[in-house]
């Protein structure tokens, strides 16, 4: 007969695993993948043609492409155009990045850079006709709001979830953006 201590207890076993926490290598890796992009139409746009698969600082990365997007949009549209495209893609968006997120099994993943990209579109539409330093401090302004996610984006952050959360976090880093440009300039305006 067996020794008992030899014998491995499941219940042990079991409530070992619940209270383990994985190691950095068991980790589970990120789904964002150029063959997972490719899986599916809908992602491609979620992870914003690609730019979005940087493994440090999609974000970032996502906004340039729509700054950069925008430069060249801007030539063929006019303001009309400007926002039947931004308020289809807000509310296709909402659809196909919750979609993504819930493939990948992830709240907001990083490469879902969709809402970036219309979000930039939004900031540059408003602040459009502007010169490269005027575009590029509206770009930092953005990029401090949506990483950082302060009130009440944070507030909106920890309550919702699937697209609209996704596309919703974005569009009020906007407009905070477009408040402290709008702050900076009538600033500009008084002192002279």
């Amino acid at each position: 007969m067996k020794n008992d201590s030899s014998r491995s207890d499941p219940y042990k076993t079991r409530a070992a695993l619940l209270v383990t926490k994985p190691s950095p290598a068991t980790k589970p890796r990120s789904s964002a993948t150029i063959q997972f992009m490719l899986s599916h139409p809908l992602h491609v746009l979620s992870f914003g043609f690609g730019s979005g698969l940087s493994p440090v600082i999609p974000g970032t990365l996502g906004t340039l492409f729509g700054w950069m997007s925008f430069t060249v949009l801007n030539t063929y549209l006019n303001s009309m155009q400007w926002w039947v495209l931004i308020a289809s893609s807000l509310a296709a968006g909402c659809g196909f990045t919750g979609f993504t997120a819930r493939q990948m099994s992830e709240k907001d993943p990083g490469a879902v850079v969709w809402d970036e990209i219309v979000a930039i579109w939004v900031v540059m539409l408003f602040i459009t006709p502007a010169n490269f330093t005027y575009q590029l401090s509206a770009f930092l302004i953005f990029r401090f709001f949506d990483i950082a996610k302060p009130p009440p984006i944070r507030y909106f952050n920890r309550r919702l979830s699937g697209g609209f959360d996704i596309m919703l976090d974005d569009m009020i880093a906007a407009l905070l953006t477009l408040i402290v440009i709008m702050m900076a300039s009538l600033s500009l305006i008084v002192k002279r």
